[in-house]
C-alpha cells in the first residue's frame, strides 16, 4: 500500500495573542508495507502541561500499536485498547506526582486511527474528530463529544475514567482526515452531523496524485501555510491540527 500524507499543526491567534504556545501534538506511523497509524491529541487550555499530555498521548498509543503489530497477526481488541488508555493514565498520574501537580493538568483529548488492510480501528476521546472518503462522500468515523457545556469536552485523564469510544469499521475508505477542534468549525456542518467534502477534496487531490510515499513535506508546508492564513484564522483563533491520509 503506497501511504501517502500531509501534515500540520499551527498555534492558534489567540494563544499568540496571550503569549501561549502550541497546544495540540499529532504522529503518523506507517507500520510495515499495508497499516497506518495516525493520531491527534490536544491539551487542554486550561491544564497547565496539557501539551505534554498530548505528546504523550501521542508518542505512547504510537509505540504500542507498532510493538503490537510486530508481534501479532491481528489487531488489538478492545480489552487491550482499553489496558492500553489505563497505562496511559498511570504514567501520566506517575509524572503529575513526581512534578507535584495533578493529571487534570495533563488533560488532552485524542483521535486515534490504525487503518489496515482489511479493517479500520479508531479511538477517541473528546472534541477531535475522524472523517474518511468513500467514493465521492466523506463520511464522519469519529464526531467531537462535548461535555456538560458548550466549551467543554472530555479528557483523558477524567476521573472516573475517560469517555473512551471504540470502534472497528471493515476497510471501505481510501482517504482519510483526522484533526483537533480548531479544524471543526470549518470542516464539519453541525447542524447535518456531517463533514463538508468541498472542504476536504481540494486538499486532498494533490494528496492523491503525489508520486512520493511517506510524509509529503513540501504539501505539509503549504498546509501549514492555509491554516496559519487569514482566511482561516478570520474563523477560529484556536489551535488547528490537521492530518490528510491517502491510499488511493
Amino acid at each position: 500500500m503506497a501511504w501517502r500524507w500531509a501534515s500540520a499543526s499551527v498555534i492558534g491567534t489567540s494563544h499568540i495573542r496571550s503569549d501561549d504556545r502550541l497546544q495540540d501534538a499529532f504522529a503518523v506511523s506507517q507500520i510495515g508495507q499495508d497499516s497506518i497509524f495516525a493520531i491527534v491529541s490536544d491539551g487542554a487550555g486550561s491544564a497547565e502541561f496539557g501539551v505534554y499530555g498530548a505528546w504523550l498521548t501521542c508518542r505512547f498509543l504510537t509505540v504500542r500499536f507498532r510493538e503490537w503489530l510486530r508481534d501479532n497477526s491481528g489487531l488489538p481488541s478492545d480489552i487491550d485498547l482499553t489496558d492500553w488508555i489505563d497505562e496511559l493514565r498511570d504514567q501520566i498520574a506517575a509524572i503529575a506526582d513526581r512534578r507535584e501537580s495533578t493529571p487534570r493538568q495533563f488533560a488532552s483529548t485524542l483521535a486515534a486511527i490504525l487503518i489496515s488492510p482489511g479493517e479500520v480501528l479508531t479511538l477517541h476521546v473528546g472534541d477531535s474528530a475522524i472523517v474518511a472518503r468513500r467514493g465521492r462522500e466523506w463520511d464522519v468515523l469519529c464526531w467531537p463529544e462535548n461535555g456538560e457545556y458548550a466549551s467543554s469536552t472530555y479528557f483523558v485523564t477524567d476521573v472516573p475514567g475517560p469517555r473512551l469510544n471504540i470502534a472497528r469499521l471493515p476497510r471501505e475508505h481510501d482517504a482519510f482526515a483526522l484533526f483537533s477542534d480548531g479544524v471543526g468549525d470549518l470542516a464539519l456542518s453541525h447542524l447535518e452531523q456531517a463533514a463538508h467534502s468541498r472542504f476536504f477534496e481540494p486538499m486532498m487531490r494533490p494528496v492523491d496524485a503525489a508520486l512520493s510515499q511517506g510524509r509529503l513535506v513540501e504539501l505539509s508546508k503549504t498546509l501549514a501555510t492555509y491554516l496559519a492564513g487569514p482566511s482561516v484564522c478570520e474563523r477560529t483563533d484556536d489551535d488547528k491540527t490537521l492530518v490528510l491520509i491517502s491510499g488511493a
